[in-house]
């Protein structure tokens, strides 16, 4: 069957995830922190990056109970992550998902899915991953619209910082062995069937090399400090791009937005929560 919005608030089984310092490391590398950030690189006084989360976050959503669909007509629309206490280098969470809402978009539907995961050991809350997921061709069902227009808007004038990351040609070969195996990322055949030069990187892997610059600027690279960030995706990044995130602070908040070597956004309508 198509899409189907009863499903809303449909609760999945809980779904058990576990990490190691590798993990971390490896993902770490995947977004490209170096030597210059050893204590995220290494397993010298390790620390884990606050969007690791996106990695081992999001189990229990019951996917298949949003009906049937081309799963090439599907795009990573925005992302969320919430972080309650800071990620340890090595643990297991326990995973439960729903399916928070589905809006008819006219030529598409948007799925927004929710995820709390909670650490086995204590059983306390240790993040929680929103993402919403457009997929083309599944609209007109009549349903709600949703929220609509723009959201985080940055004010008018310069940001108060901005970073810029340069991405590696074979970043996306790095960021794929985090666990997303898509073709589209690695192999330039599938990469032209689905209209692109050649293959893109991931949209997480964006999101992660954003998440590294405002760890750094907003809470001195002090992941205890970094409680929330949200943006959208706006266009694809290809791998050897460098990446600048501008911000506008104020106070324990920041606006925020990416974009590549032509000024193009690639992450918009971004917002970031901390301890000041």
């Amino acid at each position: 069957m198509p899409i189907d919005p009863s499903k809303v608030g449909t609760e999945g089984e809980p779904s058990l995830r576990s990490w190691t310092a590798k993990d971390c490391m490896l993902y770490a590398l995947g977004v490209g922190a170096g030597t210059d950030e050893l204590e995220f690189s290494t397993e010298k006084n390790q620390r884990v990056l606050p969007t690791f989360a996106v990695i081992v976050g999001g189990g229990g959503v019951p996917f298949r109970e949003m009906g049937s669909f081309n799963p090439a007509m599907l795009v990573h629309g925005e992302q969320k992550i919430e972080i309650y206490k800071e990620i340890p280098p090595e643990g297991s969470v326990e995973s439960t998902g729903r399916i928070a809402a589905i809006y008819d978009k006219g030529k598409g539907a948007l799925v927004v899915t929710e995820s709390t995961s909670r650490d086995v050991k204590s059983g306390e809350p240790l993040f929680k991953t929103v993402m919403s997921l457009y997929i083309r061709g599944e609209g007109g069902f009549g349903g709600e619209r949703g929220p609509s227009g723009p959201r985080n808007v940055a004010p008018d004038r310069k940001p108060d910082a901005e970073v810029t990351y340069d991405t590696r040609r074979d970043q996306a070969l790095l960021y794929r062995l985090s666990g997303d195996m898509n073709p589209l990322h690695s192999d330039p055949e599938f990469a032209r069937r689905g209209g692109f030069d050649r293959p893109i990187g991931h949209g997480l892997c964006t999101y992660g090399f954003t998440g590294r610059a405002l760890l750094h600027t907003l809470c001195g690279s002090d992941p205890a400090r970094f409680r929330s960030m949200e943006g959208r995706f706006s266009k694809p990044v290809y791998p050897g791009e460098s990446l600048t995130v501008s911000m506008w602070i104020d106070g324990g908040e920041a606006l925020f937005r990416t974009t590549n070597p032509d000024g193009d956004v690639v992450i918009d309508q971004g917002r970031c929560t901390f301890q000041a």
